[in-house]
């Protein structure tokens, strides 16, 4: 009797750890239904979108906030897209859940998985995780290294497009706009009100946009520039007002907008027979709309007459007003083309990489950079030299943290104006 109940004593404990076990590993998906949606009444924000590449949306992965007694989390849906909600404000840490990411995504740089917010200065808070691709054996360096140069041609035709506009403001006028790449922001910002807010298709919103940014261009030089030439301020003086008004004009495009990521809604689905090359239906047809816009203003300026009396004006405007050419007008429809072609770049940058009311600041020096790499003034050479940008910021990430990948490019421009300082296809005394 005695051995009976002690073996069934030893069943009995040896039950009991068995259930614990059991109890131990059923925690984890208990754990994850602990992540409830969002409660929408609750008055501060923490909200983002996963990208995969900055393209395909994530589904399903885990995101946290903890901070000030709060421990929650949630699970991003089916768009990417998350948000979580706490009751007062406060500074939080937000971290991405790395064991509920798909195989082969990770977060570059590594520490950028969890981040500080500070809820007292804004009641809504956009949260951006760098994801993409880890270091995967099975894949090829080649097969990276062709991803990452098609990448950068996209890139580079986007940054073609808005450097364009600098060139050739700067080759009528002499002027350096700091204010340019804040029109890349105004139109993304534009098309996502009007696809998001009011719920136009993406093709009227778009053309619009483009539109508003060529407007605003053309109320820039009317309001500002051209009173300011009139007066005969210098260069150095006008460039210092571009500077203060970038400043006014990016955080108007703040309070209008908000200071959240913005997505566009465009299609993130892969083109599969495209591989190894990660791409979309949308980023090839953005290519497309660049390489055309691209192609349009060459044969403008090589065809038209009013093309030809704008390379006539950057050559020497005091020239070209004397054979009776109104540089006066010339400028104003440069601001306007300028405006046109740097409202397509915005659109096509927020549908391609999502935007935010920063978005042209970030890619201001990557403009700058183009745009003297080619050479000041010549539209040809800042062309080429934003496709070089674009291929040398993406290609370097094959080697460097993605933190560092804009510097890379600078790097590449000193060194090319060291050995040629008037740039690839700049002359020593420019033509137009």
């Amino acid at each position: 009797m005695t051995r009976l109940r002690s073996l069934a004593g030893l069943l009995l404990l040896l039950g009991t750890v068995f259930a614990t076990l059991l109890g131990g590993t059923a925690a984890s998906p208990a754990q994850a239904a602990t992540c409830a949606a969002a409660d929408p009444t609750l008055p501060y924000i923490v909200e983002g979108t996963l990208l995969n590449n900055g393209e395909t949306p994530l589904k399903g992965v885990q995101v946290n906030l903890t901070g000030n007694g709060v421990d929650a989390c949630v699970l991003s849906d089916e768009n990417g897209y998350f948000m979580l909600t706490v009751a007062k404000p406060a500074k939080y840490t937000v971290s991405i859940e790395t064991s509920t990411l798909p195989a082969g995504v990770g977060v570059d740089p590594a520490d950028q998985a969890s981040q500080a917010v500070d809820l007292t200065v804004t009641s809504d808070q956009g949260v951006i995780f760098p994801l993409g691709k880890v270091a995967d054996t099975s894949v090829s360096i080649w097969a990276q290294l062709a991803d990452r140069l098609f990448n950068g041609l996209n890139m580079g035709l986007l940054l073609a497009l808005a450097s364009i506009g600098i060139s050739l403001i700067f080759g009528t006028t002499g002027f350096s706009n700091f204010a340019h790449g804040d029109m890349v922001s105004l139109g993304a910002m534009l098309t996502w009100f009007m696809t998001q807010i009011l719920g136009w298709p993406i093709l009227a919103a778009g053309a619009v946009a483009i539109v508003a940014v060529g407007a605003s261009a053309y109320l820039q030089d009317a309001a500002i520039w051209r009173p300011l030439r009139r007066r005969r301020l210098g260069l150095n003086q006008m460039m210092i007002v571009s500077i203060g008004f970038s400043i006014v004009f990016r955080y108007l495009i703040l309070i209008f907008f908000g200071g959240e990521t913005k997505d566009l809604g465009s299609s993130t689905e892969p083109v599969a027979w495209m591989a190894p090359i990660t791409t979309t239906s949308t980023s090839l047809i953005g290519m497309g709309i660049s390489a055309v816009a691209l192609a349009g203003v060459a044969l403008f300026l090589t065809k038209t007459r009013i093309g030809k009396a704008t390379r006539a004006v950057s050559d020497n405007s005091s020239l070209a007003a004397s054979t009776g050419i109104d540089v006066e007008r010339i400028i104003r429809i440069v601001w306007i083309l300028a405006g046109l072609l740097t409202g397509i770049a915005g659109v096509l940058w927020g549908l391609r990489y999502q935007a935010n009311w920063s978005t042209g600041f970030d890619i201001l020096l990557l403009l700058f950079a183009a745009t003297t790499l080619g050479g000041l003034g010549t539209s040809l050479g800042t062309a080429v030299g934003a496709i070089i940008i674009g291929l040398v910021v993406e290609t370097s990430a094959l080697v460097i943290p993605t933190d560092l990948t804009y510097a890379s490019a600078l790097f590449i421009l000193i060194l090319v104006l060291l050995v040629r300082p008037q740039g690839i296809l700049g002359k020593k005394q420019r033509l137009g």
